[in-house]
């Protein structure tokens, strides 16, 4: 299974729409303290993607999701911006060390490992539907719904 580490509802689509648009089953795990509107708008999140099985809000990461069976794919540490992302990366970054399967994405697209996507009318029509509230975002910012980057470390 999947476990997508979101700092804030947004984030799970801009860095893994792809990982969410193969249908592997995922759970999403966001940071705690969200706006009740933000929640809110999570819930339509299972109307794009019916292989989301769960969806947490917390700060810590249940340790029992945390197996060699589940992928973890959380924000990179390193070229995130955002105190929260990076603080939700250098835990996923501990998880690594400690033999988890994990993934770093990047949602500000400043890392060397970023491509384009194959759907971006889709990922932005995705975020649209999802989260409204963020609209202003990619509809002045195209590197939202036009590209990701995923990578696995080697330690």
């Amino acid at each position: 299974m999947n476990i997508i580490v979101a700092p804030h509802p947004d984030d799970e689509i801009i860095g893994c729409y792809e990982i969410l648009k193969k249908g592997d089953p995922c759970i999403v795990i966001y940071g705690g303290g969200t706006s009740a509107n933000r929640r809110e708008e999570t819930k339509k999140l299972k109307e794009c993607f019916d292989n989301v099985v769960g969806q947490l809000f917390l700060k810590e990461i249940p340790s029992h999701l945390i197996s060699k069976e589940n992928t973890i794919y959380g924000p990179d540490p390193h070229f995130e911006i955002h105190p929260l992302h990076r603080e939700f990366g250098f835990k996923c970054e501990m998880f690594l060390r400690g033999g988890a399967d994990v993934v770093f994405y990047n949602t500000t697209m400043n890392a060397p490992y970023i491509h384009e996507i194959k759907d971006p009318d889709d990922k932005e029509n995705c975020l649209s539907m999802v989260y409204p509230s963020q609209k202003s975002l990619w509809s002045v910012d195209y590197k939202y719904f036009l590209f990701e980057g995923r990578v696995k470390w080697l330690v």
